[in-house]
């Protein structure tokens, strides 16, 4: 149950008060998005790091490691961005396929001697609510500078879902020599 402290609540926001540190993206700044960003890169990078280390095949293995070097990316692009405040290349991304897998199925939990297929479904489940994450921002903000880098984003989060999907799809659904 939530604590009753208003000490640990900063406003309301609809029907509920956000907490603190939380931030109400409607009404944010660019600082606190980036900020919210680059924490959730960092607690991507952190989970597909801690989940090689307990996946066993080696290819899950690196893939999770590639996808941890990805948000790693994603992460010193936004701190080069809050520092620069450089969006350059920011509307040059190219479309990814969604083959909306992460979207049907429910991912599983995380366990020591998991499947690949299990693996590459929670990267992929993953990716889909960092591309929702992005593409929610950029809805709540006008044409311009952040929106632009926003979408950016998303776009990076689909292309690396669509990898995993991928992934699960031939790991999940291994084609045999009879078609």
């Amino acid at each position: 149950m939530a604590s009753a402290d208003p000490e640990e609540y900063e406003k309301p926001v609809g029907n509920r008060l956000l907490t603190k540190g939380e931030v109400n993206m409607k009404d944010a700044n660019l600082d606190s998005i980036i900020e919210k960003a680059i924490a959730n890169e960092e607690e991507a990078n952190q989970f597909y790091l801690k989940l090689a280390g307990i996946v066993t095949d080696k290819s899950a293995k690196d893939t999770l490691i590639y996808l941890a070097g990805e948000e790693k990316k994603h992460k010193e692009y936004l701190l080069r961005y809050r520092q620069e405040k450089f969006i350059a290349n920011a509307t040059k991304s190219s479309e990814a396929a969604n083959y909306k897998i992460a979207e049907y199925l429910h991912s599983p939990e995380v366990k020591d001697n998991m499947e690949s297929k299990d693996v590459y479904l929670i990267a992929a489940e993953r990716e889909l609510n960092s591309y929702n994450f992005y593409k929610g921002l950029a809805s709540l903000h006008p044409d311009g500078e952040i929106k632009d880098m926003l979408l950016k984003m998303a776009t990076e989060e689909l292309k690396h879902k669509e990898k995993v999907e991928y992934l699960y799809a031939n790991t999940a659904f291994v084609q045999t020599d009879g078609g």
